[in-house]
């Protein structure tokens, strides 16, 4: 059993119509993402070299240090600068056990 019409006619028109329709929706489709993902990509600020993450409450101590666009980084992030990052590693904070950033800083223990 064959999912096109069976006779002429309809094959030319009607079915071929349908067919170039749904062709030229996906085509829109995904031309449209395509300018949506450039224009996210244009507008997304850039990652930061490192990141503290901070605690809960008023005074939000420095808890850990983590590279830049690391996926353990918690919700409490602020970006700094190296001389920051180092600043809170030697005052306490602990460097991220997963993107290792006292490695990345050449600390030494």
């Amino acid at each position: 059993m064959s999912d096109l019409p069976p006779d002429l006619p309809r094959l030319r028109t009607h079915w071929l119509t349908l067919s170039l329709d749904r062709v030229r929706e996906r085509i829109s489709f995904l031309e449209r993402r395509q300018r949506e993902q450039a224009h996210d990509a244009a507008v997304r600020p850039p990652v930061p070299d490192w990141i503290l993450e901070t605690g809960i409450g008023q005074r939000r101590e420095p808890l850990y240090v983590h590279v830049g666009g690391c996926h353990m980084a918690g919700k409490r992030q602020r970006p700094i600068n190296r001389a920051q990052a180092l600043r809170a590693l030697s005052d306490g904070a602990e460097a991220c056990a997963h993107c290792r950033a006292d490695t990345a800083l050449h600390v030494l223990d």
